[in-house]
């Protein structure tokens, strides 16, 4: 929760007056702890961490969203805690080289707005893969050009990083204001 990618965001959508509250799962933590990587958490235990954070907050205004897996389950429970929206950052659409692996069965039939940040060249999800999914007309997919799954483009895309970061914040503000 504090990977400088976390920091940034958090950063600045608090600096433009939204309230960001961020947690770890446990396995993050205990590698935090340990410095022992594991294997995350089953779903159902990933899915009860969401909702004990989120059962802190009247949800008619609540957007819960997060990086990759995070974003995932967020949108995992959005419909289910009629939250107002979810926003991923960096969306797991498959696992790395197995695009038929797909993980897009909720965002078929999603009600709840959401939005997913993606770089064109997100090994979980490459643009010309994602553009061809059938999803809920609820789930827009914000493309970040050259980016990969942190959003970082190459050198010779002529972009930066800060810029794609930059472009990312600006569709969240647009997303959350619509």
């Amino acid at each position: 929760m504090d990977t400088p990618f976390m920091e940034f965001f958090a950063h600045e959508l608090s600096k433009h007056g939204y309230r960001v509250v961020r947690f770890e799962f446990a396995y993050m933590a205990e590698r935090r702890t340990t410095g022992k990587t594991k294997p995350p958490n089953r779903q159902p235990i990933l899915e009860e961490t969401w909702l004990q954070v989120i059962a802190q907050f009247p949800t008619d205004k609540l957007y819960i969203g997060g990086k990759s897996m995070g974003g995932r389950v967020a949108s995992m429970i959005a419909d289910c805690q009629q939250v107002r929206g979810a926003i991923c950052l960096g969306y797991p659409f498959h696992p790395p080289g197995k695009p038929e692996k797909l993980r897009i069965e909720h965002l078929q039939q999603q009600t709840t707005p959401t939005l997913i940040l993606q770089g064109t060249r997100d090994p979980f999800g490459r643009e010309e893969e994602v553009t061809t999914y059938p999803l809920a007309s609820s789930v827009h997919v914000h493309w970040l050009p050259d980016g990969d799954h942190g959003f970082k483009p190459r050198r010779s895309s002529g972009r930066t990083e800060e810029e794609n970061w930059a472009e990312a914040i600006d569709a969240i503000r647009s997303f959350i204001d619509r």
